[in-house]
């Protein structure tokens, strides 16, 4: 858990919503009412299912008006296995930095600075790919980290 005093803000490992455009968002959640942990879970949709390409489609849409012409990596429009997942890939925080700059009013290299400290390598060096904890990300940009 992480805390601001005695207050319990967040988990390192379960994820929670962020919605407001200076802060990064992570991935979409199918768990209860979004991030709940208690009814963790995926959609459990299948690829042709109608409900799950309209969301992909929708969120895609949303991704492509906050960055034109780049490229969109694939966890910031699907969902993980638990709904829960606290962390996104380097790629998509990148893809996330101009917007979050630009509503912060700080530089791009300052927010891809946070990045890099937040970026933890793949799991004894084999397991996993790297990635990078939103919450921790997000704290240390409101200067809580």
């Amino acid at each position: 858990m992480i805390y601001s005093g005695n207050t319990v803000i967040g988990s390192r490992i379960l994820g929670q919503g962020f919605s407001g455009a200076g802060y990064f968002h992570t991935r979409p959640s199918f768990a209860g009412d979004g991030y709940d942990a208690a009814n963790s879970g995926g959609s459990n949709l299948g690829p042709t299912n109608h409900a799950l390409l309209d969301r992909v489609k929708a969120d895609v849409e949303k991704a492509r008006l906050e960055n034109p012409g780049q490229a969109i990596p694939s966890d910031l429009v699907t969902g993980s296995a638990s709904g829960l997942d606290s962390d996104l890939s380097p790629a998509s925080a990148e893809f996330q930095v101009a917007r979050v700059a630009k509503e912060r009013g700080i530089s791009e290299a300052n927010v891809r600075a946070l990045i890099a400290k937040h970026t933890l390598p793949r799991q004894f060096g084999i397991l996993g790919e790297p990635r990078v904890n939103v919450l921790e990300l997000n704290l240390d940009l409101d200067g809580k980290g």
